[in-house]
């Protein structure tokens, strides 16, 4: 019953991370908190022990406090943080690992194409462009949440809640 809004709810936050970020180069915290509650509805409606949700928050603590050194010593954003944090809550610590590794090869080469586009005279048609402009400013950073976004969708396909949703697919 539930299962099209499992498909959908993860990868459109996800999504809307990646372009707020872009455009905005902030990541709100009504995201994360989106997906902190969608994770406890979708947890209750699968049957997860407690057991499970337990270790799915324990993920989500040691990424936060992790996430929050890494912005107190100013190498990522506090947006970026806690939507890795919540991202960690939906894939437990058997997908975290490989969305990391992904998220940094992703973030990686974003910054790499940053770097390769700001160091180009950028046009005068799109310097009227605000977020492009802002994208073209070495000192506003990396949008991050694109990586992070990316990174996500492409791991979801292999959790348990989307193996759910096949599961539900066979039985019809």
């Amino acid at each position: 019953m539930l299962e099209p809004a499992l498909i959908l709810f993860f990868p459109a936050l996800m999504a809307y991370a990646a372009a707020s970020d872009l455009i905005s180069m902030t990541i709100s915290n009504k995201i994360s908190l989106a997906l902190i509650a969608g994770f406890m509805i979708f947890a209750v409606w699968m049957g997860l022990d407690y057991t499970a949700i337990a270790w799915h928050w324990a993920m989500f603590a040691v990424v936060l406090a992790a996430g929050f050194t890494l912005f107190a010593f100013g190498v990522i954003g506090g947006g970026d943080a806690k939507l890795a944090a919540s991202t960690a809550l939906w894939f437990g610590w058997e997908h975290t690992l490989i969305y990391f590794v992904l998220a940094a090869l992703l973030g990686g080469l974003l910054t790499l194409v940053l770097l390769r586009l700001r160091a180009i005279p950028m046009p005068a048609s799109l310097a009227k462009v605000e977020w492009v402009a802002r994208l073209y400013r070495a000192d506003q950073g990396v949008p991050y949440g694109i990586a992070l976004g990316v990174a996500a969708i492409a791991v979801y396909p292999q959790t348990d809640w989307m193996q759910h949703v096949f599961d539900a697919a066979a039985r019809i």
